[in-house]
């Protein structure tokens, strides 16, 4: 009997003193992205590394990487992948090379409102696309808001489709982006982020496309004349975690990192939209000149695009289609 309690109490303090050897375990998160560190993305991963620091006792620490300082978002995916890097936060568009279906996000005039993106993205079209990415390297925590996309430019004001007509227009290197502004016959020039505002200051493009807080924090108006409220596309980030670590992990620290991702989303979404609707006024201020574009000429854009989003969408998994156009008429009744 003695035996037996010495055996039980020798097994009870084996398990007790394996607990701290655990418990202490520390994760270094390397989180890296494209926006400088006043962008809404950066305060994103800002409120996750607060969240995650506070479920995991401060053993999982983030340490940010903001201003495309571990590369651009093709060099971040390879390092995910790779299992270099742990976290990065790209726009969708950038996972359309080794999942095309991405490509239904950047659908050009697919969605007008914020409450029909957050309903497409977080509901199964959303999650469908996300359950393509572990056999790609890479595990998806949700989506972040990036915005409305628009366009600068230094030549005049966009008021209407023809108005793009020979523009030199730096697109994220992504074919739906290079065949939608090549059927507004524009001159779509792919091109890594960290080098615009160089191509834009030397001339070598006439403008760009991006939301508006992406053109207040990058100083574009600095070397632009013109903005206008095309809203084009709707953009959205991606929190992608690299499955090398994220197999790694222990469930209870998957867990943490779901709850602090989950937690961190609608409070960026919210800093997000709020930049927007600042950064319009802000950029007036700048000195850009900013107009809208009448309904009618949106229309027209969404018409001359449309045969694009067909070609596109015939070379698309058929059952994600269906499903992307279920959803789109189920968010806009």
């Amino acid at each position: 009997m003695r035996k037996t309690t010495r055996l039980l109490a020798a097994a009870g303090l084996s398990v007790l003193m394996s607990l701290p050897a655990f418990a202490q375990q520390e994760r270094v998160i390397r989180f890296g992205h494209l926006n400088n560190a006043d962008h809404p993305v950066s305060f994103g991963v800002k409120r996750f590394a607060e969240l995650l620091a506070a479920k995991s006792g401060g053993k999982m620490k983030v340490q940010e990487f903001p201003a495309s300082q571990l590369g651009n978002e093709m060099q971040q995916q390879s390092a995910l992948q790779g299992g270099v890097q742990q976290m990065s936060a790209p726009a969708t568009t950038s996972l359309a090379g080794i999942v095309k279906e991405f490509g239904l996000v950047d659908f050009p005039f697919a969605v007008s409102t914020f409450a029909q993106a957050d309903a497409l993205l977080d509901g199964p079209l959303g999650q469908a696309l996300i359950a393509k990415l572990p056999e790609k390297g890479l595990v998806a925590l949700g989506y972040w808001d990036l915005g409305f996309r628009n366009v600068t430019n230094s030549k005049r004001p966009i008021t209407k489709p023809e108005d793009l007509d020979g523009l030199k227009i730096r697109v994220i290197p992504n074919p739906v982006f290079l065949e939608t502004f090549k059927a507004f016959k524009a001159n779509p020039v792919p091109m890594p982020f960290a080098e615009l505002y160089g191509a834009l200051e030397a001339k070598a493009v006439d403008g760009q496309e991006n939301p508006y807080a992406v053109i207040l924090s990058n100083k574009f108006f600095e070397v632009q004349k013109f903005v206008s409220a095309t809203n084009h596309v709707y953009a959205a980030n991606i929190v992608l975690v690299s499955k090398k670590f994220w197999d790694s992990l222990t469930p209870a620290e998957q867990k943490m990192m779901n709850d602090a991702a989950n937690e961190a989303r609608g409070y960026q979404r919210q800093v997000s939209r709020a930049a927007a609707q600042r950064a319009v006024g802000d950029l007036q201020a700048k000195g850009l000149q900013y107009n809208e574009l009448a309904p009618a000429e949106q229309a027209r854009m969404r018409q001359i695009a449309k045969p694009v989003t067909e070609k596109f969408a015939a070379s698309y998994d058929p059952a994600i289609v269906k499903l992307y156009n279920d959803e789109l008429a189920r968010i806009r009744k």
